[in-house]
């Protein structure tokens, strides 16, 4: 033993029972067990806390009370500890701006990629943007009104923290008297006191004059001066309350439209600064606006017959609306040639998209003539478009009435923005392209960032492997290139291959967001670290697991300890140590029953993994198969995500498997499309499901339950009996005890939630929190109650010696023995049993639970309830987090589903 192996001394915490354990430095270590055995309770709430508590402990005591304290593990004694980081199941965020390139950073290096070296298009011609002279500058000003006063700024803080004083000292100091500072034009001599957090516009006021052929050669002095201060951009301001600032550069211009840009910056390609984001969607993608296709549920109408559901037909939408429509439509048919009446009278599925996008989004500054016929002689007059979704989303968003925005929000729904295309950048930033000369992209070599981002991994790899760049470029990327191709390459190794970069962390599996965090790491490059992964290989097919492996070994080979918490038995074979713990769950399990190597875990009797992994001991695969009788149900043309347009076919009273390697679209098909798609069928659900033509044979079915493994309750006051609605039942029996009913107690009384029976002193936590400043918080007994949770009037109330406080201490098999001739709650109980948690306590709070317990729990409460036989189960990887042992019982008691005549379908 090395002196600096971890050692464990007297592990306590949860379920463990005076664990001694030591964990060799540098290896790959993996634990093992059935779920409940204690396998987490060692590696994340011992150890893990232990190594970050110690880390936090070594601040000082002022940085301490910003971090939160971490509570010290019940534990005699570790040694040898290194700092730990943990990798655990978590979700990535619910936060839709966070992305797998954000998450990596790779999005971070692309920014600067091409803000350095990308080639810039003109957004609205699609020519390259090239360099303007003074020259051109000058006269493309001059072509303003004649006598128009204007002021000449140069920008020089764009966006940018900071206080600013010596500037205004400096420029003072230069000869300028004015600068324009956040919209607002002030005098240098005494400058606004700026605040230091936020972000402020500089611009600094050159030159005022007024536009004429004598000024030339002043504006031209005005021009060079602002190109120089403003490192080659400027900006006019015309005088006039909606007079608009027009910003010219010499070196970012597109001279057929004369359009200048400013300079692109990192900050112009990322979709969470107000720089780079699509001011409609804010920088999302997505915006909940008007649907167009929910404004128009029947395209077959022309749009005076009513084909706008909000609007109406002509009849309807009145006399004033029907002549600003007409003057839209006749003003747009001179432009384009169009004949008179295509607009309003050609049925609204002919329509060409420019039409439609016409009425819907509006017209934008173009000048429409409309003409009201309401006296003697026509009355002429013009005026812009604002277009029928804008106006709508203004009286929803004024609107007061709630009725009116409900009737409002029918046609509503999250949709693509349209003025990105779901790109969430600006303009400029999607119209700056690289060229990769790799054969993949011959077809269009030149992609834009937002492109690059909807690649996969593997693809986006190929992209970067070969860019064209000049000699100067080439230099500059080389730093950014390097470190995108790193971090590319690291999400391969983790077998993530498949992801696009702009995929949203929600959407991530629990597999995924691990995996992604876990590439992160490697692209960190620490050396010394205890690494602690909870079931790396999760949702993770064969075919990637030994990447997966080696990314691992690699993460050992640089010199940290890899502790990993698995059931998965290749990642078994290549660890260096196994700890196995055992042998049952719960208060039956807790002890470690075999270490060593794989051969000494095989070949210890007690331990159930070394039976399972000796083959003493296997999951057997069921001798006959069961008939395909008659009933299916069909989904026909899925194209949700990257499904083809698939027909497929699930025979009904069976137990279904679908499977596939990673991001083949199995979740696709079963969870957005079917699962969201029955949900709304049969539950009623407001839901709505992926890209599919139609779904056949749902009336053989009368609801969907889909299982997964998030938590049963986040709070400690959740526990197993109260989520399966057994507590109810054994309340109502405490209700019936005669002292009760003397004493006229309901079974409210029974309950630690509610004021009336629970201790009042703890609320019937049981235990209260002690804030200690800057030490961590601790959780005491309760000294009113000593932890029961209920005061004494309530506990004088037993049932066969025992008072409801008592009945929560003990574990399911215990209850079924003091409840066996109570049949309702005896039932119940034996639920939680035949899925393999009768070592469970009644009253264990939820937080504590594990994955796999918790979606058990779920399975035994869908057991309760009566089974119909025409019921359709949808489990989402049900196997994750469960040892050979556990997927023994959760596969008989899916058969027990289907032997009364219901369908399970596992996407495994």
């Amino acid at each position: 033993m090395q002196a600096s192996d971890i050692k464990i001394q007297g592990a306590r915490e949860h379920n463990l029972q005076e664990v001694d354990v030591v964990l060799p430095r540098n290896q790959l270590i993996c634990l093992t067990g059935v779920s409940g055995s204690g396998k987490s309770s060692l590696a994340f709430d011992t150890l893990f806390a232990e190594g970050q508590r110690r880390y936090v402990e070594s601040l000082s005591s002022f940085a301490r009370q910003f971090l939160g304290q971490m509570p010290k593990p019940d534990v005699d004694h570790i040694s040898g500890l290194s700092p730990s980081i943990s990798i655990s199941q978590k979700t990535a965020g619910r936060n839709p701006r966070s992305t797998v390139g954000t998450i990596t950073e790779v999005y971070d290096f692309l920014r600067v990629l091409y803000a350095r070296v990308a080639k810039g298009y003109c957004p609205y011609c699609e020519k390259p943007i090239t360099a303007q002279t003074r020259e051109q500058i000058i006269s493309h000003i001059l072509q303003l009104d004649d006598g128009t006063p204007i002021s000449v700024l140069a920008p020089v803080i764009r966006g940018q923290k900071g206080e600013y004083r010596d500037l205004f000292d400096d420029l003072l100091k230069q000869g300028f008297i004015r600068a324009r500072v956040d919209g607002q034009v002030c005098d240098l001599t005494n400058p606004p006191m700026l605040q230091r957090n936020f972000r402020h516009d500089i611009e600094v006021v050159v030159d005022r004059l007024k536009i004429s052929e004598k000024a030339r050669p002043r504006l031209g002095e005005a021009v060079e001066q602002a190109l120089k201060l403003g490192e080659g951009s400027l900006i006019v301001v015309p005088a006039g309350e909606k007079a608009k600032d027009k910003v010219y550069s010499s070196d970012y211009a597109c001279t057929d439209c004369q359009v200048s840009f400013p300079a692109p910056t990192p900050q112009l390609f990322s979709f969470n600064s107000p720089q780079g984001m699509c001011p409609s969607c804010n920088g999302l993608g997505k915006m909940f606006s008007f649907d167009p296709e929910l404004l128009v549920p029947n395209p077959d109408k022309t749009f005076m017959d009513g084909a706008v559901e909000v609007i109406g037909n002509q009849k309807k939408m009145g006399r004033w609306r029907r002549h600003i429509y007409r003057g839209v439509a006749s003003t747009l048919a001179r432009k384009h040639d169009w004949d008179e009446s295509y607009m309003l009278d050609t049925p609204w599925k002919d329509l060409c998209q420019e039409a439609k996008d016409a009425l819907l989004w509006g017209t934008g500054d173009l000048h429409i003539t409309y003409t009201w016929r309401g006296g003697r002689s026509p009355l002429k007059y013009g005026g812009t478009y604002d277009g029928i979704i804008p106006e709508h989303k203004e009286k929803y968003a004024s609107s007061r009435s709630k009725p009116h925005q409900r009737k409002l929000e029918r046609y509503m729904n999250t949709i693509h923005c349209p003025q990105c295309d779901g790109q969430r950048l600006v303009d400029q930033a999607r119209y700056m392209r690289l060229h990769s000369r790799h054969e993949r992209f011959t077809q269009q070599p030149e992609l834009s960032l937002p492109e690059v981002c909807q690649l996969s991994v593997n693809q986006a790899v190929e992209f970067f492997s070969d860019l064209q760049l000049d000699k100067n470029s080439t230099l500059v990327a080389e730093d950014a290139l390097k470190e995108i191709r790193a971090r590319l390459g690291f999400l391969l190794n983790v077998g993530l291959g498949y992801l696009t970069l702009d995929r949203t962390a929600p959407t991530l599996s629990g597999g995924e967001a691990q995996r992604i965090r876990l590439a992160a790491q490697i692209g960190s490059g620490l050396v010394g670290v205890t690494y602690i992964l909870d079931e790396p290989s999760i949702g993770l097919h064969a075919r990637d697991n030994d990447r997966l492996i080696n990314t691992l070994l690699n993460l050992r080979d640089v010199g940290n300890t890899v502790v990993v918490v698995e059931h998965d038995e290749d990642t078994m074979h290549a660890a260096d140590y196994i700890v196995d713990f055992g042998p049952g769950a719960g208060i039956e399990g807790g002890e470690i029953v075999a270490r060593g190597k794989l051969d000494d875990i095989c070949q210890q009797a007690r331990s159930v993994t070394g039976q399972f992994l000796s083959g003493t001991r296997e999951i057997e695969t069921p001798e006959q198969r069961r008939p395909q009788a008659g009933k299916t149900l069909k989904i026909v043309g899925a194209r949700h995500n990257n499904l083809k347009g698939i027909d497929v076919e699930f025979p009904l009273a069976n137990f279904i498997c679908v499977t596939g390697v990673s991001g083949s679209g199995k979740s696709s098909l079963i969870n957005d499309i079917l699962a969201d798609g029955l949900r709304r069928e049969l539950n009623g659900a407001e839901s709505i499901p992926g890209v599919h033509m139609e779904m056949l044979g749902t009336e053989h079915l009368d609801k969907l339950i889909a299982i997964d493994q998030s938590p049963i309750g986040r709070t400690p006051r959740s526990n197993p009996v109260t989520y399966i609605k057994v507590f109810d039942d054994i309340r109502k029996l405490f209700v019936q005890m005669p002292d009760a009913k003397r004493r006229g107690y309901k079974a409210g009384r029974f309950s630690f939630n509610v004021k009336g029976g629970r201790c009042e002193a703890c609320e019937g936590n049981g235990k209260n929190k002690l804030e200690m400043d800057f030490l961590a918080d601790i959780w005491v007994q309760c000294p009113v109650c000593a932890g029961k949770r209920f005061n004494r009037e309530t506990l004088q109330i037993q049932f066969k010696d025992h008072s409801i406080s008592d009945v929560l201490e003990l574990d399911v098999r215990q209850a079924m023995e003091l409840f066996e001739n109570i049949p309702k709650i005896y039932d119940k109980l034996k639920t939680l049993s035949d899925v393999g948690l009768d070592y469970l306590k009644l009253g264990q709070a939820s937080p504590t639970l594990s994955g796999g317990e918790a979606q058990r729990i779920k399975l035994a409460r869908e057991l309760v309830r009566k089974s119909t036989g025409q019921t359709i189960y949808v489990l989402d990887e049900p196997t994750t987090g469960l040892h050979f042992a556990d997927i023994e019982l959760l596969l008989k008691v899916l058969h027990g589903f289907v032997e009364r005549g219901n369908t399970v379908i596992v996407v495994e």
